[in-house]
């Protein structure tokens, strides 16, 4: 039987996931089909009624990726919610674990993960991102909740968060309330100087969001004749168009830049280990497929 597994989202034509999960299963030889599917925020409940209706019906769903507008939504789609995605109540992830066959007669259970912390976590610290640093987050919103988490993994004591709108930032607030890690809210108008500063900056902006800033910035780095500003490491989430102003910006000057692919990456690694129910048995050359399916440099994992 073919098992079925897919990314959802609004919109989604542009995922990269459908290929990065396509060359993991081919290369482990495990018959998954993974499909793109866009689902709205006012869609997901009737949608994810229909999927556990399917597997009523015998479908054999292993996994659903999940990506905007829908990881906060997801949280009441699951049966369980396991580790950092239940403090910060963002799920990217939904495996379909099947129960012992003593429990409900050989019942499914989703449960959710987040494992876009990993993938920021293990993008950051590839690229050589300093232990303690001091780090900015740009955007409030649910992937600042991944942000928060990592930050605090990688030990950082604070962060400030740059939002477009300071009354809109409850995602990352509750994020930092959750993890422990101190935060200020502050406007993202005027924040080069600061963004410029920190030794980890983690943009989580829609594409072309950050423009003004990138400009702001490239007249910061080029306008203090005989001082030498040299940024620490970029990691910008939006991966369409690359490279992004901001990453060119901060690439010019000097900095590190990490795109947001390889975040990706690192985070459908963990999702694989979860659909086929490898863990840490998975070989790690799967990275290196992945990486070849969409074209990004090979890294260690």
């Amino acid at each position: 039987m073919t098992l079925r597994a897919a990314v959802l989202g609004h919109p989604i034509s542009h995922s990269k996931s459908p290929a990065l999960h396509q060359a993991a299963y081919a290369h482990l030889g495990v018959q998954l089909e993974y499909s793109a599917i866009d689902v709205t925020e006012d869609a997901l409940p009737a949608f994810m009624a229909r999927v556990r209706e399917d597997v009523r019906q015998g479908e054999s769903w292993r996994g659903l990726s999940v990506t905007m507008p829908l990881k906060t939504g997801m949280v009441r789609e699951v049966d369980e919610v396991r580790g950092v995605a239940r403090a910060l109540g963002v799920v990217n992830t939904v495996a379909f674990e099947r129960q012992a066959p003593g429990a409900c007669a050989g019942s499914t259970r989703l449960v959710g993960y987040n494992t876009d912390v990993a993938g920021i976590v293990n993008a950051l610290r590839h690229a050589g991102a300093a232990s303690a640093p001091t780090a900015a987050v740009l955007g409030g919103g649910g992937t600042s909740a991944a942000a928060v988490a990592a930050l605090k993994e990688l030990g950082a004591p604070d962060a400030d968060i740059f939002v477009r709108d300071v009354s809109r930032a409850a995602e990352a607030r509750a994020a930092a309330a959750a993890v422990g890690l101190p935060v200020r809210i502050l406007p993202l108008a005027g924040a080069a100087a600061a963004v410029a500063a920190a030794d980890v900056v983690i943009s989580t902006l829609p594409p072309r969001a950050a423009d003004p800033l990138a400009e702001e910035l490239a007249r910061l780095f080029t306008q203090r004749p005989g001082v030498q500003l040299r940024p620490g490491v970029l990691l910008d989430v939006a991966y369409d168009p690359w490279p992004s102003r901001i990453a060119s910006a901060w690439q010019e000057a000097g900095g590190a830049v990490v795109p947001g692919l390889e975040m990706l990456i690192y985070q459908a690694v963990e999702q694989v280990r979860h659909f086929t129910g490898l863990g840490e048995a998975m070989p790690a050359e799967v990275i290196d497929v992945m990486c070849d399916a969409v074209g990004a440099p090979r890294r260690v994992f």
